[in-house]
């Protein structure tokens, strides 16, 4: 007989659920480290085509008067980027286009990914949509969000009419 589970030995359910799976059920895979680290349903990633697609591999960092994203993006064109930002969240999608060269049976091995892809990461503070700048250079966007100033003061002068 098998060591009861952690669990079992906890709730006192000897093991009465250990072999049940639901066959429909979807799967959580977590994804990212501290603040950035979220939950993602497996086979959730749908484009708005109906196709499956990707998530977009990225980095996220600060500095002191900025927010940095990087992707990586080689084999896609800067004009079909689509770039969606508001004060606390980002989006960016597109897709990569296969040039094929050869039949599908000649390859010994395929691992890139060609097709759409998305990713919509929710930043960890607020920032200034108007001055936000996306670049590209070989193959790596980078966008830097400026971070909005809450401590900033200004002041207001009356006038009379």
């Amino acid at each position: 007989m098998a060591k009861p589970s952690f669990f079992a030995r906890l709730t006192g359910s000897a093991g009465e659920y250990d072999d049940f799976e639901d066959p429909q059920a979807q799967r959580a895979v977590f994804q990212g480290m501290g603040a950035e680290r979220r939950a993602h349903i497996e086979g959730e990633d749908v484009a708005a085509s109906g196709e499956p697609g990707s998530e977009l591999a990225v980095d996220v960092y600060q500095t002191p008067d900025a927010i940095v994203i990087k992707a990586l993006v080689a084999g896609v064109q800067p004009t079909s980027i689509d770039i969606s930002l508001t004060r606390e969240m980002l989006t960016i999608s597109g897709s990569r286009e296969d040039e094929r060269e050869v039949d599908e049976e000649n390859y010994f091995q395929q691992e890139l990914y060609w097709g759409s892809f998305s990713r919509t990461i929710l930043l960890p503070e607020e920032v200034d949509v108007d001055l936000a700048e996306a670049t590209e250079r070989h193959g790596i966007l980078m966008l830097r969000l400026p971070k909005i100033n809450k401590k900033k003061q200004t002041k207001l002068k009356v006038r009379s009419r």
